[in-house]
């Protein structure tokens, strides 16, 4: 009675339907929550509700106990039964063997498509996005019309999903048709929102149907206390009787735009949902397509209908059997009225009129069982008048049921007839991918001023140049002294070079601020680089110029160049391994430029200095370059190398424009020289 009488409490719908299955009164009522009108969870809710019953998008929205709540079946639910009463889909026994239910829905329309669908069974998953009932109506209409209408075709009918929270589908035709094909992708919303000028605030509207209002505003939250979202001033949950709303205050000079992008990219206003369209066909799992869906989805509505017009036809029958045997009689009612009174056992009076009118027992009982006031000509007239309407009625059917395409006119004059009833205009907007304006990764970092230091020991810190006004002497452990430090800003990157041939890239955003008077990150756990590995060398980067290249100067003598766009990835990898040659410790790394002076010192203290021109370039990363320093085998080796000239008295004499070359004592160990000068 729940669909035509008045609305039952919950709780009385919830107990009648544990005597079909045995799950708990709270999973039932659970489920029948989402069915609701007050839930907001479907694009045509089965459930009209009275009394709260929470919110889609909320995941703390409590729904009322069922003892407080009313409900009855919506109107709708008529396309869900129609035929459920005339043997169109098959009963089986429920849990208990004490009643029977459907196996299935003798639904008139692909309900499979029109309400969204999320859940695990027996490790099989499922996730069926919802589309627009005009819209499926109308593509179903075109498969029965045209059978091999593609998946492309079927694009252009069925537009995209639908969902009922409403907002933005970023909408890539690609995709789109790779999940109509093949049942499998994702399909990516945004919230709709609105900017209040006078306030001064961005109100949110509607969120995707895959994020709640807490997870947005926890994550909002996270963000605030991070200080990446300096532009917020306050935010709350507005949502009263006019729906969801989510309120945020925007600083004084900040672009709403710039900033919808911004959280776009970093919270669940954004979010994305699953298709994964595994259905049971047949007790069969099976992944399908949109096409594919509504193709089983019509072989079903086919076998409905033909059991529903095999009920009716046999129900036509059987009436027009009996009017056949009351059009006998009509030819001489006061023989059969005689032939009743006469005859003196009841039993017999059957027979009796089988016999006088040569008609079947069926015929001869329907005529008996008349009652007094009805055996008048006007009467028996009026009904037999039925026949012809029967006649015809039953040849129409029989013709529907003989050919297939009269079956499928059929099935789609319902569907047609369904749209115009119940189709409601799209919840969800279409905006072209081409058309979303993609923040930068880089946006969404703060840029200020900074320095950059690293330290032989392998400490770095990044310190903020408003940190450095008031002290900028750096605190280095005892024995520690500053290797590289150049000034840049907050969204640079960073590639240390190690002593094991590796590199490690970072961001300088990904480094905590900190005072010249602090240590600084101990790189070798900052970049979980591997046992007793050290930093040698850093640079700041903001582009990988190919016209740039890095020296390696290697304990054996030899040299190389390597341009330092071969260490530029177009993934955001954390490590390059092989990042040089390792055939030999490397004692010296350089940036370079534009060319510079390079002094080599041997265990000796002999030296050669060289233009960086004369290293040899090479494009492999492990390439050993070239021999620059001649080296007795086994007795001398490279101990240093470097481009401060000023660490030595005269560099200059040890000058070498060819290479290899031997060395030259420097002055600094010249005892000769050192003589003199006392």
């Amino acid at each position: 009675g729940l669909l035509t009488g008045p609305r039952s409490k919950s709780a009385n719908v919830v107990g009648a339907t544990m005597r079909l299955n045995p799950h708990g009164d709270a999973a039932i009522y659970e489920t029948m929550v989402r069915l609701t009108k007050g839930n907001e969870a479907l694009l045509h809710p089965f459930v009209d509700s009275k009394g709260s019953f929470g919110k889609q998008y909320s995941s703390e929205m409590a729904y009322a106990a069922s003892r407080y709540t009313e409900v009855k079946l919506d109107p709708f639910c008529n396309e869900l039964f129609g035929g459920i009463d005339c043997d169109a889909v098959d009963f089986v026994p429920n849990y208990d063997n004490t009643t029977t239910e459907p196996v299935l829905l003798p639904t008139s329309f692909p309900n499979i498509l029109v309400s969204p669908n999320l859940g695990i069974a027996v490790g099989m998953a499922s996730e069926i996005c919802s589309f627009n009932l005009g819209e499926i109506c109308d593509g179903t209409i075109a498969l029965l019309k045209k059978p091999d209408t593609t998946a492309e075709e079927l694009l252009d009918i069925i537009k995209a999903p639908d969902f009922p929270g409403g907002a933005h589908l970023i909408y890539e035709r690609d995709k789109m048709l790779k999940i109509y094909e093949t049942g499998y992708g994702k399909v990516m919303l945004r919230a709709r929102y609105a900017y209040n000028k006078s306030d001064n605030t961005i109100d949110i509207l509607q969120i995707p149907y895959s994020s709640t209002i807490e997870s947005i505003m926890g994550k909002i939250t996270d963000l605030v206390k991070a200080g990446k979202l300096k532009e917020i001033s306050d935010f709350r949950d507005a949502i009263d009787l006019n729906g969801f709303k989510l309120t945020i205050d925007l600083r004084r000079g900040v672009d709403p735009e710039k900033l919808m992008a911004k959280l776009f990219r970093l919270t669940p206003l954004q979010n994305s949902f699953s298709c994964n369209f595994n259905l049971l066909v047949n007790g069969t799992p099976k992944l399908l397509g949109v096409k594919e869906i509504l193709c089983e989805w019509i072989i079903f509505r086919m076998g409905c209908v033909r059991r529903q017009l095999n009920f009716e036809l046999k129900k036509k029958e059987d009436k027009l059997h009996l009017l056949l045997g009351l059009a006998a009689i009509l030819l001489d009612i006061d023989k059969a009225v005689r032939i009743v009174r006469t005859t003196e056992r009841e039993s017999e009076v059957v027979p009796n009129l089988m016999q006088a009118f040569s008609i079947d027992e069926v015929q001869a009982e329907y005529i008996a069982e008349i009652k007094l006031r009805h055996l008048n000509r006007e009467y028996i007239l009026n009904r037999v008048e039925e026949i012809k309407d029967l006649q015809a009625a039953i040849e129409e059917i029989k013709s529907i049921l003989a050919d297939e395409l009269k079956l499928k006119a059929k099935i789609a004059t319902q569907l047609a007839e369904i749209k115009a009833k119940y189709a409601k205009p799209r919840k969800t907007q279409l905006i072209y991918a081409d058309d979303v304006e993609e923040i930068e990764e880089e946006d969404l970092v703060e840029n200020y001023n900074v320095r950059a230091v690293l330290t032989r020991d392998g400490y770095f810190k990044k310190n903020t140049m408003l940190s450095l006004r008031a002290n900028d002497d750096q605190k280095l452990k005892e024995g520690d002294s500053i290797v590289y430090s150049e000034d840049t800003d907050n969204r640079a990157e960073i590639i240390f070079f190690t002593d094991k041939a590796q590199v490690y890239k970072a961001k300088l955003s990904d480094f905590d601020d900190m005072k010249a008077s602090e240590l600084g990150d101990f790189l070798p756990a900052k970049l979980n680089m591997d046992d007793g590995e050290r930093p040698v060398m850093a640079k700041v980067l903001h582009t990988y110029d190919p016209k740039h290249n890095v020296i390696f100067i290697f304990e054996n003598g030899k040299g190389v160049r390597i341009p330092i766009n071969v260490y530029e990835t177009k993934t955001n990898r954390k490590k390059l391994t092989s990042a040089f040659h390792s055939g030999s410790p490397v004692v010296g790394i350089f940036y370079e430029e534009a060319p510079k002076e390079i002094l080599l010192v041997n265990n000796l203290n002999k030296a050669i200095l060289i233009n960086s021109k004369l290293i040899p370039l090479k494009t492999t990363r492990t390439s050993s370059g070239a021999t620059l320093f001649t080296l007795k085998a086994g007795k001398q080796k490279i101990t240093s190398a470097t481009d401060d000239l000023s660490k030595y008295q005269a560099p200059e004499k040890c000058r070498k424009k060819k290479i290899p070359a031997t060395g030259i004592l420097l002055d600094d160990f010249n005892i000769e020289v050192q003589q003199m000068k006392i």
